[in-house]
């Protein structure tokens, strides 16, 4: 579902389990570490900042600025990213996830956006290069997150 023009991201899945826990799934540390990166620093309440980690830093990986927007369980969990460390996420320096989460059947709907490619100000060489990298994030990571749930369900 994404525009040719690099600007929108957006992926729908459907998550055989309560929406209450995928809430939990996409917004909160333990659990975002166990499906989208290898570490993951905040607190899953609006306004908290932090960071979340992909692979060693030291090496070949890297750490991106995190900034909680809007908690509303179960519905809504948002987040601005990719912000320079040391400054306030806003339009035009970060990018912004919204997870929506709707019931559905016996299971919940996830729609993932991410948008501000565009407002971040960088040329169209980077801003078709940071957009496709996103893309392909996305496409790897978010199907790891329903087997994640899963394993929850089977847990004692």
């Amino acid at each position: 579902m994404d525009s040719k023009e690099p600007g929108t991201i957006e992926r729908e899945l459907y998550i055989e389990a309560a929406p209450e826990i995928v809430f939990d799934v996409v917004s909160k540390p333990e659990h975002l570490k166990e499906w989208w990166p290898d570490d993951a620093r905040y607190e899953p309440t609006p306004g908290s900042t932090g960071e979340i980690v992909f692979g060693d830093p030291d090496a070949d990986g890297g750490t991106a600025q995190f900034a909680v927007v809007e908690v509303i369980p179960p519905r809504t969990f948002s987040f601005r990213w990719t912000h320079p460390a040391g400054e306030v996420a806003a339009e035009g320096n970060s990018l912004l996830v919204t997870f929506e989460l709707t019931p559905r059947d016996s299971g919940t709907s996830l729609r993932m956006t991410e948008t501000g490619f565009r407002e971040m100000g960088w040329e169209i060489a980077v801003l078709e290069e940071q957009y496709q990298e996103h893309v392909k994030g996305w496409d790897y990571f978010l199907p790891r997150l329903a087997p994640y749930v899963a394993t929850l369900r089977t847990r004692p």
